[in-house]
């Protein structure tokens, strides 16, 4: 029996308003609210609430036999509480039918994973508290930002916990093998890896409306005709992509909605396939084989890399930056200054200054708020220098910190040798302190009797020596 993995992303960074040079130190507020709201209304209403209906309608209908997985970012569910909560009730009606299971990823949606270990995990737990304390679920299984993956970023979740992980099925990552298999981390091999395969999750999810596309217009019948199409010996098709797939990036208009509702009756009404779950995967199928992933790979672009958010002088400038403050956050109680740090390390804001995409006209341009990547650059660069600003005078003087902490320590100490000096009096032991004294004491009394007895012989040296010479001269 083939499984078939259905998992959608969903995540919206805050958007930055136009901050100017001029603001840093005047203006603390750096968030475009107007085009956030209207970004996440629209979404509710093209993509979230129709979405949502039709896939609880398929779990009611099918009894059982259908399932799906969400990650969504703490980001984003900031967000919608504040603006579309009636979104939230309606993901918390799919959990109630426990055909749904929500994964764990970095609650920023941020490159933690690639700077910081330490931010990396405390977002990860933080992610965890908010899905459990939204949807009454502990996650298991774990995806990073934009699916990014490798050797080391698997070990440190696995040492979290995690009985899985997402990844890309990239090809530098598999050369001849095939995606539809399950894996495992090669240093922790307890980690089974679940690989996307990015031809079928791109069929829909990139060329779904592309009327240029060969395999235009795609039907239900047609994709499962693909699927009928793999080797029989494969256990799992894992169809990851983003939600705003539905309604969003493609419109309701290109049938992308009644793709949908009609592709999981087309699979589950042929017995040989059955919808499952990341975690139940994890759980029911054995690896073939361990994954080598040296350098990191996403789903972000062609390359399977990180180049999308890494690739240029600017974004690595900009992310060095960001994460050289790690350390001071961790002595912040401001929460303002906390709730913007969060929000600063969305992947978004590097994404925007990515310059190859600039070239070629652009991979989501109608995301992108900026005109150049320069633009983002330099606006987010004048935020965080702000933000730098703010985030130092909320922090006390770390230097000060340190001499009274030294000074604490000298009391303690003195305070200590004092009391074993009193214990050791009582004992009958002279304390080798006062024993010291007394030697050096005694030293200093026999070296002025020596210095004194030295002059006494000089000055009678000198007598004897002019008597003898007032002899001579006579």
């Amino acid at each position: 029996m083939k499984n078939i993995c259905l998992y959608f992303e969903l995540h919206q960074p805050i958007r930055l308003r136009r901050y100017r040079f001029f603001d840093i130190g005047n203006d603390h507020y750096y968030y475009d609210d107007y085009a956030n709201e209207s970004n996440i209304n629209r979404l509710a209403h093209t993509c979230y609430l129709p979405t949502n209906k039709i896939l609880l309608d398929l779990i009611k209908k099918n009894k059982g036999k259908f399932s799906v997985a969400f990650s969504i970012s703490g980001i984003l569910l900031d967000q919608l509480k504040i603006y579309a909560p009636e979104v939230i009730d309606s993901f918390k009606a799919l959990a109630d039918t426990k055909q749904v299971e929500f994964i764990a990823e970095t609650s920023s949606h941020s490159l933690a994973s690639l700077r910081n270990a330490d931010e990396f995990k405390r977002q990860i737990a933080e992610q965890i508290k908010n899905i459990e304390e939204t949807f009454g679920q502990i996650p298991t299984v774990f995806r990073n930002t934009e699916l990014i993956y490798s050797d080391w970023i698997g070990e440190q979740v696995a040492q979290m916990g995690f009985k899985g992980m997402l990844a890309e099925g990239a090809k530098q990552t598999l050369g001849w093998k095939s995606a539809n298999y399950m894996y495992c981390n090669i240093t922790e091999p307890r980690l089974k890896v679940m690989l996307r395969n990015y031809h079928l999750s791109d069929d829909i999810a990139l060329r779904f409306s592309n009327q240029s596309w060969p395999s235009w217009p795609l039907t239900a019948d047609k994709f499962k005709s693909w699927l009928d199409g793999l080797q029989d010996s494969e256990e799992i098709i894992n169809l990851f992509m983003n939600y705003e797939t539905f309604g969003a990036n493609h419109s309701a208009d290109c049938g992308i909605l009644d793709f949908l509702k009609a592709l999981p009756e087309t699979i589950i009404n042929d017995k040989q396939y059955a919808f499952i779950t990341p975690s139940k995967a994890v759980s029911k199928i054995q690896p073939v084989s361990a994954i080598q992933v040296p350098d990191a790979t996403s789903w972000g672009d062609e390359e399977r890399d990180v180049t999308a958010w890494l690739g240029n002088e600017m974004q690595n400038e900009a992310v060095d930056t960001l994460y050289k403050l790690t350390s001071l956050i961790g002595k912040c109680t401001d929460t303002a200054i906390l709730k913007d740090w969060q929000y600063l390390q969305s992947s978004d804001h590097f994404y925007y200054m990515a310059t190859k995409f600039f070239a070629n006209g652009g991979n989501k341009a109608y995301q992108n708020p900026y005109q150049t990547p320069y633009d983002a650059f330099i606006n987010y660069m004048n935020v965080l220098t702000d933000f730098s600003q703010r985030l130092k005078q909320s922090v006390p003087d770390t230097d000060n910190e340190e001499v009274t902490e030294l000074k604490e320590l000298v009391k303690k100490q003195q305070a200590e040798l004092s009391s074993l000096e009193k214990q050791l009096v009582k004992a009958g032991v002279e304390p080798a302190t006062k024993a010291q004294k007394k030697t050096t004491a005694k030293k200093t009394t026999a070296t002025k009797k020596a210095t004194a007895e030295k002059k006494t012989a000089t000055k009678t040296a000198e007598k004897t020596a002019t008597k003898n010479t007032k002899k001579a001269t006579k």
